[in-house]
């Protein structure tokens, strides 16, 4: 099968290598001229055979519709274009709507597996028309993990981001358990050892994970983490996931939490501590820090 893949990041470039090795053509677009295999949207449009298949792998927001809107004028009817970003599931809908006004087919895919997948294979996670998914099975079959698990049609445009989006949410949440965990088991004098407590829970506990397997892999490279700064960024995925628990009025405590933490990491001098503080020294006369 014939693919036209554009973005060839850290991502999307493991994604053509591994579709290639599964016998597929592959043909990737990107602005770096030293990865790309052709030099504009169009060319690599021309060169694909009718029905074409477009697999969009850029950022969400500004930078997808702005390819949408440029496969919208060059692509035919019959075409389908998949965006496999991190792009908000609403946004999905509008551009099912776009491009469907002249007959090309969409469908959305969340994509899970990072710079690992190359070898160990890609979760998939994909939203839209059953004719248009069953096109484009023998691409799902070459990114998914070996096995019967790792792909799901998870239903109509849209859900294949919303589930991928959920997913984030509860990754937010389980690493901030592990942070939370590992910086109780460092600050106690009883425990020494603390990388390989990480280390005796990847066999045999409940919460061994590949999480877990990472975050020994961390402390293998810096067992106290010594050369890192507390601060987390979060991809806006986390925010998506508490605006949508928001709206359906389901709660998620733990990982609105888990959204909050990374907030709190910003700051180097916490303004809410600061009234905190205040607050205990005029109600129990509890000692303030004074800044030098």
């Amino acid at each position: 099968m014939q693919l036209g893949l554009i973005g060839l990041g850290k991502m999307g470039g493991n994604m053509r290598e591994r579709i290639r090795r599964a016998g597929h053509t592959v043909i990737g677009y990107d602005r770096n001229p030293d990865v790309s295999d052709v030099k504009s949207l169009e060319e690599m449009v021309q060169k694909l055979e009718a029905p074409r298949t477009v697999w969009v792998m850029v950022p969400a927001g500004t930078a997808t519709q702005g390819i949408v809107d440029e496969l919208r004028d060059l692509l035919e009817p019959g075409d389908t274009v998949v965006d496999g970003g991190n792009s908000r599931w609403t946004d999905d809908e509008k551009h099912a709507a776009e491009l469907g006004v002249r007959g090309i087919g969409f469908v959305d895919a969340g994509v899970s597996g990072g710079v690992w997948g190359l070898e160990n294979g890609y979760a998939l996670m994909v939203g839209g028309d059953k004719k248009h998914v069953k096109r484009l099975q023998p691409i799902f079959d070459a990114l998914k993990p070996e096995g019967p698990y790792g792909y799901v049609h998870a239903g109509r445009v849209g859900a294949g981001h919303f589930s991928k989006m959920v997913h984030n949410g509860i990754e937010y949440a389980m690493m901030q358990a592990y942070a939370e965990g590992w910086e109780l088991l460092e600050k106690v004098n009883s425990v020494d050892n603390v990388r390989e407590v990480y280390r005796s829970w990847q066999d045999g506990t409940v919460i061994r994970s590949w999480l877990l397997d990472l975050a020994v892999n961390a402390l293998d490279d810096d067992e106290h983490l010594t050369e890192l700064r507390g601060f987390a960024q979060d991809s806006g995925e986390g925010r998506w996931t508490v605006e949508a628990a928001i709206d359906n009025a389901v709660p998620l405590p733990a990982i609105t939490a888990s959204l909050f933490a990374r907030f709190a990491s910003r700051q180097d001098d916490s303004p809410q501590m600061k009234m905190i503080a205040a607050l205990r020294n005029q109600f129990g006369g509890h000692a303030v820090e004074k800044k030098d």
